[in-house]
């Protein structure tokens, strides 16, 4: 399935579909037609995969960067623009993604700043990067201070989504990426009734065409694309809070399906849902099959302090939330609610 991104000229779409690597040398011939050079962004685990079949003539490298979110560093970052330089990547070529989200952020970001600006191709080989992190031009990279607090936004010529990848996913890894489904699944107002029938490839499907639908809508976050952060107040705290500690604690859609338990919770508090939102909250992440609750490790205190920097925030905790008029951004929490209401919640744990 092909689901476009409708940016005028620069459009692209994300195809779906077991083999959608297969692709590549027609996206590049179609898109980058004067590209001598596709450096190849990806991990140790994946560079000895037979990816690609450039037989049209493109010269490839191939860099490999840590796994996960140790990709995401200054240090990462600054060794992969030397390794471009060294590549003699010009203007004509492309920087192709292969890769997790951490990865997918990272080569993205590259291609953003490298040279002002070279072309991209995203090949997400994990469920949270062909539902989310490849889709939508977002790229990054993480500093002490929080996650994703430098990076730009820049488009890709296309991204393959090749399903055929995913059944060798780690159970963890698959619900990492449920995390991220779970969210669009709740954006679009369903129950947990149909959540174990719907297929695999039908819930990427889902989620990619609410965040192509609402990219073409609000590229650069003005507006609507700031309900694709539902949940991800909370989550990017708790990942700042791991960063620092142990990164292999929770992953990204963890702490996304953390996140959404407490903004429906945080939302009853403030009066705009109900008891039964909350309960179809939980219904729908019990039925992805994700843990929702929050450790009682982890100090209230430091996550609200993490809160004030998030990305969405103007010097005050703001959030994604369920209210009478559907989803909206809320500014202005006081601080004492959120507290009180992450007390709550940790107590259910």
């Amino acid at each position: 399935m092909n689901i476009t991104v409708d940016l005028k000229d620069r459009s692209y779409d994300v195809v779906v579909d077991e083999g959608a690597r297969d692709h590549l040398a027609d996206l590049l011939a179609r898109r980058a037609p004067h590209a001598k050079c596709a450096v190849v962004v990806t991990s140790t685990s994946l560079e000895a995969q037979p990816w690609f079949d450039l037989s049209s003539g493109v010269d490839q490298f191939t860099v490999v960067v840590p796994e996960g979110e140790s990709a995401k560093t200054i240090g990462s970052y600054e060794r992969l623009l030397d390794s471009l330089a060294e590549h003699r990547l010009s203007r004509d070529d492309v920087v192709v993604g292969v890769g997790g989200g951490a990865i997918t952020d990272l080569a993205g970001f590259a291609a953003a700043t490298f040279l002002r600006g070279v072309a991209l191709i995203q090949v997400p080989t994990s469920l949270v990067a062909q539902v989310d992190a490849a889709i939508g031009g977002k790229t990054g990279i993480n500093i002490p201070a929080g996650k994703n607090l430098v990076g730009a936004f820049h488009q890709p010529l296309g991204v393959l989504c090749d399903t055929s990848v995913l059944s060798t996913l780690p159970e963890r890894e698959r619900k990492n990426g449920l995390g991220e489904v779970a969210k669009c699944w709740l954006l679009e107002g369903r129950t947990a009734a149909d959540v174990a029938a719907t297929p695999l490839t039908d819930l990427i499907e889902l989620s990619v065409q609410l965040k192509a639908t609402i990219v073409a809508s609000d590229e650069r976050e003005g507006n609507a694309r700031v309900l694709l952060n539902y949940g991800h107040t909370l989550a990017h705290a708790l990942e700042a809070v791991v960063l620092g500690e142990n990164s292999d604690e929770m992953r990204h859609g963890e702490a996304v399906a953390v996140g959404l338990a407490f903004a429906a919770r945080l939302a009853r508090s403030l009066g705009r849902v109900d008891d039964d939102v909350v309960a179809t909250h939980d219904a729908v992440l019990d039925g992805f099959g994700l843990h929702w609750r929050l450790g009682d490790h982890f100090d209230v205190d430091t996550l609200i302090d993490f809160m004030t920097h998030d990305k969405k925030a103007r010097h005050d905790l703001s959030f994604v939330l369920d209210g009478p008029q559907g989803f909206e951004l809320v500014r202005g929490v006081e601080p004492s609610v959120v507290r009180s209401t992450l007390d709550l919640f940790k107590g259910e744990s």
